[in-house]
C-alpha cells in the first residue's frame, strides 16, 4: 500500500473543529501519513471553541511543525506529498497564500502545494462575505486551489452539530478519494422521496 502525506492546516477562523475532526477522521483511514500546522489564531481558537487542548489536538497527527518554523520539510517542494487541506482557512491566511506572503510555515506550504501542482483544498469560514474575501477565494481557485467552504448538505437530514462536521469532513476527504463512513451519500431523487 503506497502512504499519503497529507499536510493539514488549522489556521484562525471560527471552526477548528473541522480541523480536529478530520484529523480524527484521517488517524482511522489507513494509508494517511498526517503532517499538522497551526497558527497561532487556531490555537487560540482551539481554546476558545472547544474542550480541546492544543496539545491534545496535536497528538492526533503523526508529525507537527511549529507554524513560525519555515525552514520545516513541508515548507519544500522537494518533500512530496498528496496535498493540503486548511480547515478552517482564515481570511488572512487566504490572503496570504493567494499573495504568496509565506510568512509562516502554514502559508508556506500552501504556496509549494500550489507550485509543485499538488491538491490545495481550502475551507474558508466567514460569513458574510465582502468583495475583498469573494475576489481572493476567485483567486485561490484560479491559481489551482479547490474552495471547498463547509456549507452544510441538508440532504443528508443531519440531526445534531456532529453531523454536519462529519458531513463537511468527508465531503473534504472525498476530495483526496479517501474512503470514508461520515457522509450520507445522496441516493437521487426518487429514493430520497421515499424517505
Amino acid at each position: 500500500m503506497n502512504l499519503m502525506r497529507l499536510i493539514i492546516g488549522i489556521s484562525g477562523a471560527s471552526g477548528v473543529i473541522y480541523g480536529i475532526r478530520l484529523l480524527q477522521a484521517l488517524r482511522e483511514t489507513d494509508g494517511v501519513e498526517t503532517h499538522l500546522v497551526i497558527s497561532n489564531g487556531g490555537k487560540v481558537n482551539i481554546a476558545l471553541e472547544t474542550d480541546w487542548k492544543v496539545r491534545d489536538v496535536e497528538a492526533l497527527a503523526d508529525v507537527v511543525y511549529s507554524d513560525s518554523d519555515v525552514a520545516a520539510t513541508i515548507a519544500s517542494g522537494s518533500f512530496r506529498t498528496g496535498g493540503m487541506i486548511v480547515a478552517p482557512c482564515s481570511m488572512k491566511t487566504l490572503g496570504a497564500i493567494v499573495n504568496s506572503y509565506a510568512a509562516n510555515l502554514l502559508a508556506r506550504a500552501a504556496d509549494v502545494t500550489l507550485k509543485e501542482g499538488r491538491r490545495l483544498v481550502l475551507a474558508p469560514r466567514e460569513t458574510p462575505l465582502h468583495a475583498g474575501h469573494l475576489r481572493l477565494m476567485h483567486e485561490a481557485a484560479l491559481m489551482g486551489a479547490i474552495v471547498a467552504p463547509p456549507v452544510p448538505g441538508f440532504y443528508a437530514k443531519p440531526d445534531t452539530v456532529e453531523d454536519i462536521v462529519n458531513h463537511t469532513v468527508g465531503r473534504l476527504m472525498d476530495l483526496f478519494g479517501l474512503e470514508t463512513d461520515l457522509v450520507r451519500r445522496w441516493p437521487g431523487g426518487k429514493a430520497a422521496a421515499k424517505n
